[in-house]
């Protein structure tokens, strides 16, 4: 379902269970996992200090996408997360994040790194860490990305 600080200022969302989470039921521990919790020591946390959710809860077969019924099945879960985790900061990991939580119809090679405000909530795309594996351009704009969140929190941190 998730894990993490259940009073977590920051919140990342994915997209779904892989193989290793599938197997010991937490989010990203696999080699994706180790590089979201490389980027999130990077910026002066742990992963203790945040909390980690998908959009969907199961693993789609075949660790494909998931379809549009399947996240709108499991959106009202992330909703409730959300709600109870009241993170100041919101960090979707990938274009499946992006897609239901910021904006259906847009790519996430265009407004990641771009900041939105809804609700209370700062939220913010990037690239999903297993792009990374990947795809070793997308690591400076990720990285920049990680940067950005820092500041926003520090920003957060000195208004309270």
């Amino acid at each position: 379902m998730g894990e993490g600080n259940p009073h977590a200022r920051l919140m990342f969302i994915g997209e779904g269970p892989g193989a290793d989470e599938d197997r010991t039921g937490r989010p990203f521990v696999g080699r994706a996992g180790q590089l979201l919790n490389t980027a999130i020591e990077a910026i002066g946390l742990k992963r203790e200090d945040v909390y980690i959710a998908n959009i969907v809860k199961c693993r789609p077969p075949g660790n494909r996408v998931p379809t549009e019924d399947e996240a709108k099945a499991c959106i009202g879960y992330l909703r409730n997360q959300v709600v109870l985790i009241k993170p100041k900061v919101i960090v979707c990991l990938g274009a499946t994040a992006m897609k239901y939580v910021i904006d259906a119809s847009a790519r996430i090679s265009k407004i990641r790194g771009q900041w939105v405000e809804r609700k209370g909530y700062w939220i913010m795309a990037t690239f999903h860490p297993a792009a990374l594996l990947r795809d070793e351009s997308k690591k400076l704009p990720f990285w920049e990305d990680f940067k950005k969140v820092q500041e926003k929190l520090m920003l957060i941190k000195n208004e309270e």
